[in-house]
């Protein structure tokens, strides 16, 4: 079916009170197993590319950005395009002649002044161009100098009066925010701070994102979606059971030499994570 936006199905997410999962691809296999993933568990998801991603494809966003266009478009399921952790504003402005419907720009490392202004400037730019826009915000640095933390910075948490501040000024659509989650995790040991999700979900009118999921036990998940999460962003887990699965084949078969044979055992093994994530956050298709 033809791609859909990133925006329509968080907004429909986050009106049914679920959450629609959105899944970091490196590779054609995290392509394919992504969307297999979706339509077992027949429900939309979210095909993202981060900035690192990029880079480790020699610089170069169409190859990947093409690939997932094309598996999307084959797709039984809605499934939309997202570029994510976007830092160079020469990256953001390649993302609506690649297909992608929706950028996440990161200024959260900066002092608050420089990520609202890098912000508002790039919304600007993203909605000129019928782009949705997500943003972060983590720890808004003090006075007395200590730096700003990004939202998966370990201890930070975002403020719900400064994020209400920094939606209505910046003019984002939606917004990543700290409560406990934190990137790169290969242990689902992460606890999420409930009570400070349901003030900043009280406290905003965008959707808010979950990053950094994959450190994030089932049942915190199931009970962030149900405090406000509507967007809910996976990728260390994909590459935890994509590298397993094919450690376990190579050392079964020593003598293994078609990359086929153990990059098939892999896919495999992400479609299996996705359709468990999905069945996890979301709720099937309409």
């Amino acid at each position: 079916m033809p791609l859909v936006t990133t925006g329509e199905l968080v907004t429909q997410a986050a009106a049914e009170h679920s959450a629609v999962a959105a899944f970091n691809i490196i590779t054609l296999e995290h392509v394919e197993a992504v969307v297999a993933g979706a339509e077992s568990a027949e429900a939309p998801v979210v095909l993202q590319v981060s900035e690192n991603a990029v880079k480790f494809r020699y610089g170069r966003l169409l190859p990947l950005a093409r690939a997932a266009v094309v598996a999307a478009e084959r797709a039984s399921v809605p499934v939309a395009l997202h570029l994510d952790h976007v830092q160079s504003d020469d990256l953001l402005r390649q993302a609506a002649d690649a297909g992608f419907s929706s950028v996440m720009y990161d200024a959260a490392r900066l002092p608050y002044d420089q990520n609202l202004a890098g912000t508002r400037a790039a919304v600007d730019w993203a909605h000129a161009q019928g782009l949705w826009i997500e943003a972060e915000l983590g720890q808004v640095g003090g006075k007395s100098g200590e730096p700003p933390l990004d939202a998966h910075a370990p201890g930070a948490r975002t403020d719900p009066a400064a994020a209400r501040a920094f939606v209505c000024d910046s003019g984002v659509n939606a917004l990543a925010v700290a409560i406990g989650s934190t990137h790169a995790m290969t242990t689902r040991t992460a606890t999420l701070d409930h009570d400070l999700l349901k003030r900043l979900s009280a406290s905003l009118d965008v959707p808010l994102v979950l990053h950094g999921s994959s450190g994030v036990p089932d049942h915190e998940l199931a009970a962030a979606v149900a405090g406000g999460i509507a967007k809910v962003n996976v990728g260390t887990a994909l590459n935890i059971a994509m590298t397993g699965a094919i450690r376990d084949f190579l050392a079964a078969h020593p003598e293994a030499v078609d990359s086929r044979k153990y990059l098939s055992v892999g896919r495999e093994a992400m479609m299996r994570a996705v359709t468990g994530i999905i069945r996890t956050v979301g709720r099937p298709a309409a």
